[in-house]
């Protein structure tokens, strides 16, 4: 070692050996940590808890993570790259792949991608959509002992102030449980094709953005209903969530898979909008614009919406009643038409340059 190194070391040597704390100052040191404190021991959970814990346990593992992708072309290389547009919940329907979620998580997504519980992402396809409900059903390609089906239960002895359980993944975060009440049942939303959704379930159980399409289930386990709006102006949770009765989702999916839409029944009509009938004095009834030509109701002799020789306006048929159930609105007439099959017979009572008229129309298929 050099003359000079010798003279940097030393000191630097003698100024560490000075910092050290000698044995005894270290043992005291220590002796004034404060020891830990003793854990006293939980006990059983209670009867309501271990309920939300087992629910989750057997659920959880038959809720999915969705996203939903559109694809961009960059300006500059041309190159065409995908752009996540949202995400979204949903759940394992069946062992073939089936995935059940609301309509609007996948509206306008050019692609989707579903993300099982074991983290394994699988590309879906498009099986159906029924916007009027908003609901729609994917489907992957995942081997099926890796697919858990959520256990289904019925919403047609539902009561309000029964305990629910929602499962989603809200904000992007995975498998997220919150739990409430029924506040209420038969409530009516608007869908995105601005058709009522009827008998709704409101919950208070929180539903917050990345919720949708999650299932909703009772204190059995099984699925009730599937969460599908949230009634906030921010968008985040206040207090009231819906979710469509699993009942109807129940009907609706089967169609889907079947015949990748929904087969309503309808008469073959076009209505007027109820505020321009409103404005030409029709206070009660829906006015008839157009009859579709070899529909239902043009077979049965209904009248549309037209211009006379001189070009003024004829009004048509005014419905007001299907089958003795009084029709206001546009709303009511669809309400009314939804609990029946295509090919059932219905008396409609119409209004015909005021006087009241029967047609029978046999359900088409709309």
């Amino acid at each position: 070692m050099t003359e000079k190194k010798c003279l940097f070391v030393l000191p630097l040597l003698m100024l560490l050996s000075s910092l050290t704390l000698p044995a005894e100052l270290g043992a005291q040191a220590r002796r004034r940590t404060a020891p830990l404190r003793p854990v006293e021991p939980r006990g059983a959970l209670r009867p309501e808890e271990r309920t939300a814990v087992s629910i989750f346990e057997q659920a959880k593992a038959s809720v999915v993570y969705i996203t939903t992708l559109v694809y961009r072309r960059d300006l500059f290389t041309f190159n065409i790259f995908e752009i996540p547009q949202g995400t979204g919940s949903g759940f394992v329907w069946d062992d073939a792949g089936h995935i059940v979620t609301n309509f609007h998580v996948i509206y306008q997504a050019q692609d989707v991608q579903v993300s099982l519980s074991d983290q394994s992402v699988w590309k879906a396809e498009v099986v159906g959509r029924a916007p009027d409900k908003d609901i729609a059903v994917l489907k992957i390609d995942a081997r099926r002992e890796t697919l858990r089906p959520i256990r289904l239960g019925t919403s047609s002895d539902l009561k309000a102030g029964q305990s629910v359980f929602a499962i989603g993944n809200p904000f992007g975060l995975d498998q997220t449980l919150t739990t409430g009440i029924i506040s209420a049942l038969g409530r009516e939303i608007e869908s995105l094709t601005r058709r009522p959704i009827q008998g709704v379930i409101q919950t208070d159980a929180a539903i917050n953005p990345g919720n949708s399409g999650g299932p909703l289930l009772d204190s059995a386990g099984l699925c009730i209903g599937v969460n599908t709006a949230i009634y906030s102006p921010s968008g985040a949770y206040a207090g009231v969530g819906f979710a469509v009765p699993i009942d109807t989702v129940n009907r609706i999916v089967s169609q889907l898979i079947a015949f990748g839409k929904v087969i309503q029944p309808g008469l073959g009509i076009q209505l007027v909008e109820d505020s321009v009938t409103r404005q030409v004095g029709i206070e009660e009834g829906v006015l008839v614009r157009n009859v579709e030509r070899g529909g239902a109701a043009a077979e049965a002799g209904m009248m549309p919406t037209r211009y006379d020789r001189a070009g003024n306006v004829v009004l048509g048929d005014i419905i007001v009643a299907v089958d003795g159930q009084r029709v206001k609105t546009s709303d009511d007439l669809y309400k009314i038409i939804e609990r029946y099959d295509v090919g059932d017979e219905v008396r409609v009572e119409v209004l015909r340059g005021g006087r009241k008229r029967t047609l029978t129309v046999r359900l088409q298929e709309v």
